[in-house]
């Protein structure tokens, strides 16, 4: 389907002229959406969905990078007149998610499925892009759509910027469907509103054995146990209360038979916080249960903790004046919320420039409204609201 044409209205009312852009463009951006979703691409291997990005930035004669982190896309509209650099970002993959949806155009890639709604985010910043194109010429700066791999992974931000995608970068806007907030309405949490995501992968080994014989092993599996119930103590007794931090052990493997004591267990987790002491303390005290459980259990650790992206901070020199840009398009449809233990690598541009990431709500009665969900239907009634919201937020940040 061949995309609108969109008028060269002059208008003086910016928030008339971007709903019926947006509104004339819906369409094309749906179908474009129901393209990717059909083809997911899970991190760094975004090479279609790239094709798809550029494809349509050089039909808009919007300048554009390839290959930034490796398949990350960068396109650059200049202003009518000097001023600050604005980046607004979208994601691009999928994830490792089988989708039983049964919607027409659901995954025809096994085992892939946009169950995030990435696809969403990038047809929501393709549609910013051709309407920020025509206003180019009411801006006083310029616009980076920064169309990034790899967020599920958390290293898609990290491999742009080592890129130069946040090269000049003044402020930066993010942005993430909300299903479990209706679709026109709005969202945004102040301060820190997405946690810092470090993981930790834990070798514990111990010397295998026969189970009629345990005095002549060391139980890797004992030992591991015991771990997993003390680490569980690292936020209720050594974090403070009001600082929200989650440990979780998400993968535990060791043994292959009823009767083998085995020679090493494998741990995997994720600490999640909100506050550097707190995401100090817990590094701090799983290093030191890893130490002591050598000298209580007889079990050697090999502890690879890693450190992954930092809290997403709502800087309010961005929010102020994009969620006032959001009421001047519709009126009062935002929502303040809470913060959320997930995490986003958008937390890279923020710790960069000064940030903002709004949710925008995408759900509806009888649909799924769980995000990373086999189910999850978003309604794609919030790309077009999306567009509007992003783009008057573009214009009065940068008129």
């Amino acid at each position: 389907m061949a995309p609108p044409d969109l008028p060269n209205d002059r208008s003086n009312d910016p928030g008339r002229r971007i709903r019926d852009a947006a509104e004339r463009l819906a369409p094309h951006l749906v179908a474009l959406r129901r393209d990717i979703h059909a083809h997911p691409e899970l991190a760094f291997e975004e090479t279609r969905t790239a094709g798809i990005v550029a494809a349509e930035l050089a039909r808009l004669d919007i300048p554009h990078r390839t290959g930034l982190g490796r398949t990350g896309v960068l396109g650059v509209i200049e202003g009518g007149r000097p001023g600050p650099t604005l980046a607004i970002r979208a994601d691009m993959d999928a994830l490792p998610i089988h989708e039983e949806t049964g919607l027409d155009y659901a995954s025809t890639i096994p085992g892939k499925m946009h169950a995030c709604g990435h696809d969403i985010h990038t047809a929501t910043l393709l549609g910013v892009g051709a309407l920020l194109k025509d206003l180019a010429p009411m801006l006083a700066g310029r616009v980076l759509l920064v169309f990034q791999p790899a967020e599920e992974v958390l290293e898609g931000a990290a491999a742009m910027i080592a890129d130069g995608a946040a090269d000049g970068v003044d402020m930066a806007l993010g942005f993430h469907n909300q299903p479990d907030m209706p679709v026109g309405r709005f969202g945004f949490a102040r301060g820190a509103c997405l946690a810092a995501s470090d993981r930790f992968d834990l070798e514990i080994r111990g010397k295998s054995g026969h189970a009629a014989h345990p005095y002549a092993a060391v139980d890797p599996i004992v030992a591991a146990s015991a771990f997993v119930a003390q680490v569980q103590t690292v936020v209720s007794r050594e974090i403070k209360p009001i600082h929200p931090a989650v440990v979780t052990i998400g993968s535990f493997q060791g043994g292959t038979t009823y009767n083998i004591i085995p020679e090493r267990v494998h741990l995997k987790g994720t600490v999640r916080t909100l506050h550097a002491d707190a995401r100090d303390a817990a590094e701090a005290a799983i290093r030191r249960l890893a130490e002591g459980l050598q000298a209580t259990m007889r079990v050697r650790c090999t502890l690879d903790y890693q450190r992954k992206v930092p809290p997403l901070v709502n800087d309010d020199r961005v929010l102020e004046p994009a969620l006032a840009a959001v009421r001047a398009q519709f009126g009062e449809v935002v929502d303040e919320g809470e913060p959320s233990m997930g995490a986003e690598d958008f937390a890279e541009f923020a710790a960069r420039a000064p940030a903002f990431q709004l949710r925008i709500g995408s759900g509806a009665p009888g649909r799924d409204d769980r995000l990373h969900n086999a189910g999850y239907q978003p309604d794609e009634r919030c790309i077009p609201l999306g567009v509007q919201a992003l783009t008057r937020a573009a214009v009065e940040m940068l008129s």
